[in-house]
Order: C-alpha cells, then sequence, then structure tokens
C-alpha cells in the first residue's frame, strides 16, 4: 500500500494522526475548523490576484507545518488535485490571450502558445484548489472520529448523515481492497512507481475497486439488517462550544473576506 498512499490520501493514516498525535491544530475546537474551511472557500472564491491566493495558500501550508503534520505525505497526496487541475486550467492557460511566454507551439489547427495571462490564470486555479485541499486535510488528520461523526449528526439532515458515517467506515474496506488489488498487480511484474505513466493501469485498478466495493456493501447491508439496523447509527459524544478567541478569529476571517469582496469586487465602500 505503499506506493498507492503515496498519491491517494489513506484514512488509516488520517486517523492515526488525529487520534494518537498532539499538536496546536489538534486543540483547537472542531466547530472552529468547519468556520474556517468556510472562509477559506469564499476567500479563494472571491479574491481575484495571484498574489492573495498565494499569500493565502502559503499561510495554509505553515498551519500545516506546525500542526506537526508530515509535508512529503501532502506533496505525494497532491497528485490528484494536481491533475485535475492540469486537465482543467491546463488548456485555458493555452486559449488565454496576452502577451506569448517563448514560441509558439504548431498544431494541425494552428499555433498555440502559453501567455503570462494564462500562466497566471493556472496559477490562480493551483492556489485556489490547494488551499482548500490542505486545510481540509490538515482539519481531517487533526479532529477525532468522535468529534467528526457528531458533527456530522449535528449539520448534515438525515438521511445524508447516515450515509455519510457509513461511507467513512466502508472507506477502509474499500482500502483494504485496493491493498489487494495493488499486492496482486506487483505480484505480476508491474511497476508503480510513475503515476502517469502507469494511469491506465491505476484506472483498471479503481474500476475494480468501485465493482468490489458495491458487492461488498450489498453484503455489508444485509448483515446490518440482520443485527437490528433500522436506519439510525446511535452517537455518544459531544463537542463544546468554540472559546471567545477562536469564535473571534472565526468572524475576523468571515468579515476579512466579506470586506474585500464590498471594497474590490461591488466597489462599494466601509
Amino acid at each position: 500500500m505503499t506506493t498507492l498512499s503515496n498519491h491517494v490520501p489513506d484514512p488509516r493514516l488520517i486517523t492515526a494522526f488525529a487520534e494518537r498525535r498532539d499538536g496546536p491544530l489538534h486543540r483547537v475546537n472542531p466547530w472552529t475548523k468547519v468556520g474556517i474551511v468556510g472562509a477559506l472557500v469564499l476567500a479563494v472564491t472571491v479574491f481575484d490576484h495571484v498574489v492573495l491566493l498565494a499569500g493565502l495558500y502559503g499561510v495554509v501550508l505553515a498551519a500545516y507545518g506546525l500542526a506537526g503534520l508530515p509535508y512529503r505525505r501532502l506533496a505525494g497526496w497532491y497528485t490528484l488535485p494536481l491533475l485535475f487541475i492540469v486537465s482543467v486550467a491546463g488548456p485555458l492557460a493555452f486559449l488565454e490571450p496576452g502577451t506569448p511566454i517563448g514560441g509558439a507551439l504548431s498544431t494541425p489547427v494552428g499555433e498555440l502558445s502559453v501567455t503570462w495571462s494564462g500562466l497566471v490564470l493556472l496559477c490562480e486555479l493551483s492556489f485556489r484548489s490547494l488551499t482548500v485541499v490542505t486545510f481540509t486535510l490538515a482539519a481531517s488528520m487533526t479532529t477525532k472520529y468522535t468529534a467528526v461523526a457528531y458533527m456530522l449528526g449535528r449539520l448534515l439532515p438525515r438521511p445524508i448523515d447516515q450515509v455519510a458515517l457509513l461511507t467513512y467506515r466502508f472507506t477502509f474496506v474499500m482500502v483494504e481492497t485496493l491493498e489487494d488489488l495493488v499486492k496482486a498487480v506487483l505480484t505480476r511484474g508491474a511497476n508503480l512507481s510513475e503515476f502517469w505513466s502507469n494511469r491506465r493501469l491505476y484506472a483498471r485498478i479503481l474500476g475494480m475497486t468501485m465493482l468490489s466495493a458495491i458487492e461488498q456493501s450489498e453484503r455489508l447491508v444485509k448483515s446490518m439488517e440482520a443485527r437490528g439496523y433500522d436506519g439510525d447509527i446511535t452517537l455518544y459524544g459531544d463537542v463544546s462550544r468554540p472559546p471567545l478567541r477562536e469564535l473571534l478569529v472565526v468572524v475576523g476571517s468571515y468579515a476579512v473576506v466579506v470586506g474585500y469582496a464590498a471594497v474590490s469586487v461591488t466597489g462599494v465602500g466601509l
């Protein structure tokens, strides 16, 4: 599973960091983290300058390191979001009008070139995505499962909260299935060290994992119903309200984002 976990976040590793480590971000109230995630999503949507987005990403990256979380793992886990960014924003970098960088690339449909505006657009989309991904991973790796389950039960309506809880628990079953498939592929001489050159093999592994997961989920539902499951997973736990200083941080974060939107987007003075 080492090769796979270098590119795909391992829920068992994330849970181990949340349950067994103790850092500054571990001691932050879980409700505060939820509020910060919302502020970050709003910020990356509103901010329209690459410098601001780069600074926001730098702050989140620094918070990730101060929490005692591994940068090496994070760099590997960036594979999937970066693959999405390149596939979506990559073509836009060639289509954005502006001053070309270097020479043009001849193609059957004409000459293509990356412009400075296209490069800035690619950087903006990258910072937007990686900022939210990084903090979400940091929050997941510093919040205990009981707190996550309690907040899901409070934030999501039924039966969505039950689906989310079952999905989380079933994720471990899918990881074990992935391990078995990866071991089978490696014993047959495959090399998974390079993601892009083996992308088709990765796609086949993920496809087989989904098919196997569907079969196992059907057996899991029947076994749960046989044990009296009636659509409700009872949760025992409680997450207290955030302290005043953390509430002020959350409120201040939203105030800064809304203030920036009022000044630079709508042109309304504060």
